[in-house]
This record gives C-alpha cells, sequence and structure tokens, in this order.
C-alpha cells in the first residue's frame, strides 16, 4: 500500500510547504520555507469529516490557512509549492482520496499530499536521515498506529472505533473511568475511588449527580475529556481499579506496536517505536513505564521514543522530504519547532 494519495505537483514549484496536521481535537497549519524557515502558523478546533463530510470539515480549514499565511506576509497558491496535510479520520483509502480531492479544489498549492495523522507522528520521530522505517502509535482523543518499512512497505489499522477491535484513547478512556465509577456507586461493580474523584472535579457530592448532568446537559459533554488525566492521577494513587485501566491501555499501546512490527518484518532488528499524542505525551509514568516493560518482553529490538514536539512538525518534514529540500532545512525546522516547545513550557 502507498504511504499516501497524491496530486502530483507539476515542474515548477513555488517556494513554500503547507503543512496541516487535523486531528480531532485540534488543527495546527505551518506555511514552511523550503530552508526549513517556518513563516507563518495558525491553530484551531478539531477536524471531523464523518460529521460534518470532506468538503465542508477541509472548507472549516480556510481561517487557519488564511491566518497563516497572513502571519508569513500574505504567501498566495503561487508561493506554495505543496500541501502536505496529515489528517484525522482518514482511516480508508476511500476517505484519502475524498480529502485530496477536496484539498486540490481549494488550489492552495501547486500540489497536495495527504496522509492519516499518524504518519505526521512517525515522520516528526524519525531521524532525517538514516531510518527508513519505524512505527508509531497515537493515543490522544483515541489511537491509531502506523508503521513504515523498507521499500515503501505500510502497515495501517482502519482505526475506527470499536467496530474496528480498537480499545482506549482519551475519550474511551474517560467513559470507561464514567462506567467503573457508576457500578461502584450503585453496588454492581469493585469499589474505587474514581467514585468520588470524578463527581467532585465538577464540584458535585455522586456520581448520581454527574450522570444526571451529562444526560441532562447541563454539563458539556466534551468536558468528560477532562476525566482521563483524573483517571491517571487515582491510579497513580494506587486504586486498583483505576491501575487496571492503565494496565489495559499499555496492553492495546504495544499490542498496535507489535502487530505492526510483525507484519512489516521488522521485529528482528532495531527499529524505533515513535509514541505520541495527548496520553502518551503526558508521560504518565504508569501508563509509558508499562509500554516500555511490554515492548521489552515482545518486541526486544524496539527502541521506543516520545515525541511531544507538535505533530504538524511531521507534516512539515514530509512537505520537505516531497519537494527535495536543500540539507539543512530539516534541522532548521526541528531547531525552530525545539525552541517554541521549550518557550512554550517555560511560559515564555
Amino acid at each position: 500500500m502507498d504511504l499516501t494519495q497524491s496530486v502530483p505537483p507539476p515542474a515548477a514549484a513555488g517556494r513554500a510547504v503547507l503543512a496541516i496536521d487535523a486531528g480531532n481535537s485540534k488543527t495546527d497549519v505551518a506555511l514552511v520555507a523550503l530552508d526549513g524557515s517556518v513563516l507563518g502558523t495558525a491553530r484551531g478546533g478539531g477536524f471531523r469529516p464523518p460529521l460534518v463530510g470532506a468538503e465542508a470539515a477541509v472548507g472549516a480549514l480556510t481561517p487557519l490557512v488564511e491566518r497563516a499565511a497572513l502571519a508569513a506576509g500574505g504567501p498566495g497558491p503561487a508561493r506554495i509549492c505543496h500541501v502536505s496535510a496529515c489528517l484525522a479520520n482518514a482511516d480508508l483509502p476511500a476517505e484519502e482520496e475524498e480529502l485530496t480531492d477536496a484539498l486540490a479544489a481549494r488550489r492552495w498549492g501547486a500540489g497536495v499530499t495527504v496522509a492519516n495523522d499518524t504518519f505526521a507522528l512517525l515522520r516528526a520521530g524519525l531521524a532525517d536521515a538514516g531510518e527508513p522505517a519505524g512505527v508509531a502509535v497515537v493515543c490522544g482523543a483515541g489511537i491509531n498506529c502506523a508503521g513504515l518499512g523498507h521499500g515503501g512497505r505500510t502497515a495501517r489499522f482502519p482505526a475506527i472505533g470499536r467496530i474496528s477491535g480498537d480499545w482506549g484513547g482519551g475519550g474511551f478512556l474517560s467513559e470507561e473511568a464514567l462506567w467503573w465509577a457508576a457500578r461502584a456507586e450503585d453496588g454492581r461493580g469493585e469499589p474505587t475511588e474514581l467514585v468520588r474523584a470524578l463527581p467532585a472535579h465538577f464540584g458535585l457530592t455522586t456520581m448520581y449527580e454527574l450522570i444526571e448532568a451529562l444526560h441532562l446537559g447541563s454539563l458539556e459533554a466534551a468536558r468528560r475529556l477532562e476525566l482521563t488525566p483524573l483517571l491517571f492521577a487515582v491510579a497513580a494513587s494506587g486504586d486498583p481499579v483505576a491501575r487496571a485501566i492503565v494496565a489495559r491501555q499499555a496492553e492495546e499501546v504495544v499490542a498496535l506496536a507489535t502487530v505492526a512490527l510483525t507484519r512489516l518484518d521488522l521485529l528482528a532488528e532495531p527499529t524505533p517505536v515513535i509514541l505520541g499524542g495527548g496520553v502518551l505525551a503526558a508521560c504518565h509514568p504508569l501508563l509509558d513505564g508499562r509500554v516500555c516493560e511490554l515492548l521489552a518482553e515482545r518486541a526486544p529490538k524496539a527502541e521506543p521514543r516520545v515525541v511531544t514536539a507538535p505533530p504538524v512538525l511531521g507534516a512539515a518534514l514530509l512537505g520537505l522530504d516531497r519537494m527535495g529540500a536543500p540539507a539543512g532545512a530539516h534541522a532548521r525546522l526541528r531547531a525552530q519547532y525545539r525552541r517554541a516547545w521549550a518557550e512554550a513550557s517555560s511560559g515564555g
């Protein structure tokens, strides 16, 4: 299977790559010169074509592209040589084709390449030279895995949710925490500190109150995601139920990575396993530690790496790869994102 769906660029190239990383919860756009300099950026909300359709989802990217262009001094399509888009919900070939067509119709650049957003994480975690293969597992709002093997072979999963065998991700974990807490309160399940911690987070005293608030809409459904970090905090305190949920998440991460390594015949050689997304990048010791333990048992040649850089970096690197950017461009781009990350982390 080819890594991406593409509209080939013409021979005449512009001077910038438009990189798009559109996830379930947020979207980042960056205009990057072919020397690796970041010209302009913008951030917006989640990208959900299954809910609104491909055309509307791509149309919602327009204000972000315009803001990034304005920050860069207004480079128009003539200056954009390629659009490198790594998109959530581009899980099946038909979805990639539809999104490629929708992006090409916008005429933002001379060429368009669409890949699932997991490939942005993979590219961000691989070295710019000498690492032709690797596997990435994203555990953010949802969970997904992609691998790149020798000769351009890829390993993919549908990653559509429970109907495609998936378990985990921030949204799923918050629901799991609610399920266990509800059953603990009414007597159907095991005791757990979650029964107190979850409603207390919203200023409530019982799970019944929290269930009622979520069901009747006095608490927005999106706020359930606030419970995922709380689940990890309760697990860190020693709660058996919460720890079991975290352990199961680690099992799922490693199952995806191991299957991808096996499909690509990479189990027997040192191979980077890139871990990212909000849940894994938060570096919860219980989760990341267990993932490393299980990888050591089941894929001892795997080299786990947690990537905290914004995935749009990976989309931009893929764009520079595509355009044959000059030596030093990739390093310059990475250095800019490292500085921006350091400044953000220090509050600067």
